[in-house]
């Protein structure tokens, strides 16, 4: 069958903007129409890998354009709830805006409360890593009911970005908020459930240290453990350091129940694995049941054409292709407005809790309880 062809507007072309544009070129019908990308080098870029795309000078440009389908947001951190305003005010069409949603908490209301017209995706892709995508699917029934879940990121340093935003609290939201808010969603989705109190201990130790930019430090944390206590009784955590890149496996996490414990192992992107190691390794799931003993491991291979398109695992495609059926009309919005606020306030209330030593309380609608 024969797709219509959906053209897409894109807001930034920096590093994961110009992952999105490797992707939608998987998609079967996808087309990037627009880019505004202020950078000229990665303007360039941007324009090597969609070299059918309009350049144009601002969002406001860009909302012009005509038979647009769907706009992508891959701009820094902190323009994210701007861009999201100016779109839903001028031409609200289907939205998939990367993670963090928001940074600064006194934009909780202003997205809590916002009215947009058409299906609103935020960027969590961690959730369609095939690995990841094959515990979720197993996690609860395999151990008998989650009582505690493990997330262990072990990985690289910030790599360097655009007027080195990511440098910067004020500019990311923090790290527990840039970098974990993929965690505190995931949190979310296996547990089903709702955070209620979260403690923290975290800080700036190894990364950055000696960097000065026009003049000012990085504060931006590299490691961190977080414990967050669920409603309906179940624990996480989350273990975060971002010097730890000679690791096999980036991302390990690990659910336990009364029957069993399940994890799964996910590799780095394979770019950044030596040579001289070999192949990169692939990605497991392995389910360790009490009675009879007996761990059963089973190896979870990712595309390697999707490999290619980005860092992610394959998960950048998968997303795309899901937004792509809501654009289409054909399938519904599996990560929210309400999904993307929760993984930020948990983030930020993490942070919170290691600046104050204190552990903080959230409502039921993700707000801390101060």
């Amino acid at each position: 069958m024969t797709l219509k062809t959906l053209n897409y507007g894109i807001i930034g072309c920096g590093m994961m903007g110009q992952e999105h544009l490797r992707n939608l070129a998987l998609v079967d019908g996808a087309e990037v129409a627009a880019i505004f990308e202020p950078d000229a080098g990665m303007r360039a870029q941007a324009v090597a890998l969609a070299p059918k795309a309009k350049m144009v000078s601002s969002v406001a440009e860009l909302l012009t354009c005509p038979d647009l389908d769907a706009l992508l947001i891959a701009s820094p951190n902190d323009l994210h709830v701007r861009q999201i305003r100016e779109i839903a005010a001028t031409r609200p069409l289907p939205l998939l805006v990367e993670k963090p949603v928001f940074t600064d908490p006194a934009d909780w209301d202003t997205l809590s409360t916002l009215e947009y017209a058409a299906p609103l995706w935020v960027a969590m892709e961690y959730r369609y890593m095939p690995p990841v995508a094959a515990l979720l699917e197993q996690a609860q029934s395999v151990t008998g009911g989650i009582k505690m879940l493990t997330i262990r990121e072990h990985r690289f340093p910030f790599l360097e970005k655009v007027g080195d935003w990511n440098r910067f609290n004020a500019r990311t939201g923090g790290t527990l908020v840039e970098k974990c808010c993929h965690f505190f969603d995931l949190m979310r989705l296996i547990l089903q459930d709702n955070p209620v109190r979260i403690m923290a201990s975290g800080g700036q130790d190894v990364n950055h240290v000696n960097e000065r930019y026009d003049g000012s430090a990085p504060d931006i944390w590299d490691n961190a453990y977080v414990i967050v206590d669920f409603a309906g009784g179940a624990r996480a955590m989350l273990e975060l350091c971002m010097f730890a890149e000679g690791a096999r496996y980036q991302e390990e996490i690990t659910a336990v129940g009364p029957d069993a414990r399940i994890e799964c192992l996910v590799p780095g992107p394979g770019r950044f694995w030596p040579d001289h190691l070999g192949a990169p390794p692939v990605p497991q799931l392995i389910v360790s049941p009490r009675a009879p003993k007996g761990p059963q491991q089973i190896e979870v291979p990712v595309d390697p054409a999707l490999l290619q398109a980005g860092d992610h695992n394959g998960s950048t495609f998968y997303q795309h292709d899901r937004f792509a059926k809501v654009v289409r009309g054909l399938g519904v919005v599996e990560v929210g407005l309400s999904d993307g606020i929760w993984a930020v306030q948990m983030g930020l209330a993490a942070q919170r809790s290691a600046q104050t030593g204190q552990a903080v309380a959230l409502d039921a609608q993700g707000r801390m309880i101060v």
